[in-house]
Order: structure tokens, then sequence, then C-alpha cells
């Protein structure tokens, strides 16, 4: 399982040994503990859930603390991982940022920047219509389609609306460093969310090539 959670600190650029400028985003991955480990003849499948971030008990309700306390812990943000072996896990276990190494390929899964209500030119990449003074017509979403038939506008038609504020992943992205003394990666190029926002960093599913 090479799965972690990680909370982005934000972007920078490092050199390096042939000179080069490389953009990198910094993550505070882990450390997470081990909360779950769910097995096939218990629930069908082999996984183990991990734990990321401490919490207060007064923010989380009863069942919650139930749960949690199998693994002696509190943490606030819970994720899911599938594992070949669970016998490789234990509850309370904790989880280090040193099980990636630098070069590795990631997938990275984050909740994007929320940009609120925003028209079909930002949203979508519409053109605009004409400047002139007599056009009438400038950033409108356009036409609606036929008149009497079908008389309704299609699903999925794309027009206004809200924007941003939904999961995001990139995939294939190179983990340029690995400081396992101060549990940050750095990963080369931009990830989704704002700064401080909890995001999903798993060994790349489509190779790595």
């Amino acid at each position: 399982m090479k799965g972690i959670l990680g909370k982005k600190i934000g972007m920078t650029q490092i050199f390096t040994e042939s000179g080069t400028v490389v953009p990198v985003t910094a993550v505070e991955a882990g450390p997470v503990v081990v909360t779950q480990v769910k097995t096939v003849d218990n629930d069908g499948y082999n996984a183990i859930q991990i734990g990321f971030v401490d919490a207060k008990e007064k923010s989380l309700n009863k069942p919650q603390k139930g749960h949690l306390a199998k693994a002696n812990t509190l943490k606030k943000h819970l994720k899911e991982f599938r594992v070949e072996n669970v016998e490789d896990f234990t509850l309370g276990q904790e989880i280090k940022v040193d099980l990636f190494e630098a070069g590795l390929k990631v997938d990275v899964s984050g909740i994007s920047k929320g940009k609120g209500f925003q028209g079909p030119i930002k949203r979508h990449g519409q053109s605009r219509g004409p400047e002139a003074h007599g056009s009438r017509y400038h950033r409108r979403p356009g036409s609606m389609g036929a008149c009497s038939y079908p008389g309704r506008v299609f699903k999925n038609k794309k027009l206004a609306g809200h924007m941003g504020s939904v999961k995001v992943t990139i995939q294939n992205l190179e983990l340029v460093r690995v400081d396992a003394d101060n549990n940050v990666i750095l990963i080369k190029g931009a990830i989704p969310g704002p700064k401080g926002s909890i995001v999903t960093i798993r060994e790349a599913v489509k190779g790595q090539n």
C-alpha cells in the first residue's frame, strides 16, 4: 500500500543538479494512524482505514469516538486504501512518508478551489459576443436550442452555475524529493485545492513509465 493523506503547504521551486528550475508543491504528508483493518472474511475485501490530523474529543460524536477508540486515537480525516496483505498492518500502527521514494509517480486527489457562481465564459471557456455598441450580446450563454420542439433544455448543457469545489485527481505526478525527517514531500507541478487543504496521495494506477 503506497497511499497517504497530506496537507497542502504551497508551491515553490527547486533546482536540479543540472541547474534546471522545477516548480514543486510542498505537502505535509502524514504521519497517519491505522484506524481500521478490513478483511475478506468480515468485509468482503482487504483494506485499511487511516486517520490524519489530531481531532479534539468535543468535535467528534459518540459513534466516531467509539470507532476510533479501538485504535486508541482521535483523528479528524479518515481515508480507506485497498491492500493485498492486511497482515502487514495493525490497529494503531503509524505510517510515515518514508514509504515513498523520489522519482515515484503518484496520483493526487483533492477538492478544487471554489469559484462560486460563474458564467459560461469563465466556467466552460465559451467565446463572448461582439464588443460593438449595437451588439447587445456580450457574455450571455447563447442559444438554448430549437423553439417548439423539443421545447426544453437538455441536461448537461453548458450554462452558468456553481464552479469549483469538486473532487479533482491529477495523475502521474513525479515525486521530486522526500523529507522523511519533517514528513514533507515535494511533488512536481501543481495539485488541486487551496493551501491547507487535505489531499490524497497514492501510487499511480497507470504505471511508473
